[in-house]
């Protein structure tokens, strides 16, 4: 395959990223800025070959230098996508003019006279400088770290610097021992590479923002909407797992917690007021389980939380600390302002009940005998599922 067919290539498989980029943005308003930005770095490539085709065309060193300056903007408009992806990063910005300005400046001095070096040799420079910056970027990125794509990401750009950095050690040794024929070969390595590359910088991209946006509908639909806490979904697969991963010797209590007359206050205060002794006690039962904790709302008043590591008695007074707390912070006059108490069963792993569905059902006859006793208390489900007062 010729040269310039394989420009030609490189400038299609361009296009072709540009738009799908283009068409993928639509669909991904929260990640509008960096494909935007990613696209419009495709079509600056897709320029720079053009100018590259072309840049015999130009006087003295003006069409090598255009196109290496073009190229050079197009990999930190690459970069810089890539870094906003942890949020806007505008002190990178110095860092961007800075190698541009330097690329200018080279082009200004030598371009005269070692436009032949400059081009075949130095040129490839800032390029592998830029994509391993890329490369770095996205492995240190905390925003795609857990992605599964993102060691596929990461590759593309790592092996892209590499690849330059090989012509930039390995061609001019080569080409002073068998002399200046051996250019158009790396010419044509080059454009092979950029073929490659033209079409997997895209679809890495594209990868790693599908990809963050399924993780987005997971946590979403594993997430209650309007306390931020787990739904009885994320509580069951969270809490399996942790079921599962504990030593034979490690407790794990489980606690069952209902708001007493939670309706009453919806009909005397309004829902409005409901929604917000809701969100009151997550944050005050989020922040009491501590890390280790999982708390989540299964329904209505409904929460529960499950404690790796504590027994039954610790538990217990978890359950009486939380519902002291947050009957103190509901009754505050710049809170809710309203009285509300909670009614709590524990029950902690045992041999008949070492999964969650039997942990939640010893829990939940130990919250129904705290209703039935009055409601306002904490009670310990017994051994074999019986529950006995606390």
């Amino acid at each position: 395959m010729d040269l310039p067919t394989l420009w030609y290539l490189t400038i299609g498989t361009l296009l072709i990223g540009a738009a799908m980029t283009l068409w993928e943005r639509q669909a991904h308003g929260h990640r509008s800025r960096q494909l935007g930005i990613w696209a419009a770095s495709y079509l600056v490539f897709a320029i720079g070959c053009v100018l590259a085709m072309n840049r015999r065309e130009f006087p003295g060193p003006a069409g090598w230098a255009l196109t290496n300056l073009v190229m050079v903007v197009g990999y930190t408009m690459v970069w810089h996508g890539a870094a906003r992806l942890d949020g806007p990063v505008r002190a990178l910005r110095y860092r961007y003019a800075l190698i541009v300005a330097l690329v200018v400046l080279g082009w200004a001095i030598a371009g005269a006279a070692y436009t032949d070096i400059l081009w075949n040799h130095v040129s490839a420079f800032p390029i592998a400088l830029i994509s391993g910056l890329t490369a770095w970027t996205l492995w240190h990125s905390g925003t795609v770290r857990h992605l599964r794509s993102r060691p596929v990401a990461v590759a593309v750009f790592a092996c892209h610097s590499l690849f330059y950095v090989l012509r930039i050690v390995v061609s001019p040794i080569l080409v002073a021992a068998y002399g200046e024929r051996l250019l158009p070969i790396f010419a044509k390595a080059t454009m092979y590479e950029a073929v490659l590359y033209s079409m997997a910088m895209p679809m890495a991209f594209l990868a790693l923002i599908r990809e963050e946006y399924q993780a987005q509908l997971l946590t979403a639909s594993r997430t209650d909407f309007l306390t931020g806490l787990g739904n009885r979904q994320g509580f069951f697969e969270q809490g399996t797992k942790i079921l599962l991963r504990r030593g034979a010797d490690r407790p794990v209590s489980l606690l069952a917690i209902d708001l007493d007359h939670f309706k009453a206050i919806n009909d005397r205060y309004g829902h409005g007021v409901g929604d917000e002794v809701l969100k009151l006690f997550a944050g005050v039962a989020r922040d009491m389980a501590g890390p280790d904790g999982i708390v989540a709302r299964l329904g209505g008043e409904e929460f529960v939380i499950l404690l790796p590591g504590l027994g039954c008695k610790a538990a217990r007074q978890l359950g009486e600390a939380v519902s002291a707390r947050f009957t103190a912070e509901a009754a505050r006059q710049d809170g809710p302002g309203i009285e509300v108490t909670l009614s709590v069963g524990v029950a902690e792993t045992k041999p008949d009940r070492n999964d969650l569905p039997a942990l939640l059902s010893a829990a939940d006859r130990a919250l129904y005998q705290a209703k039935a006793l009055g409601r306002n208390r904490v009670e310990i489900a017994g051994s074999a599922g019986v529950v006995a007062a606390a």
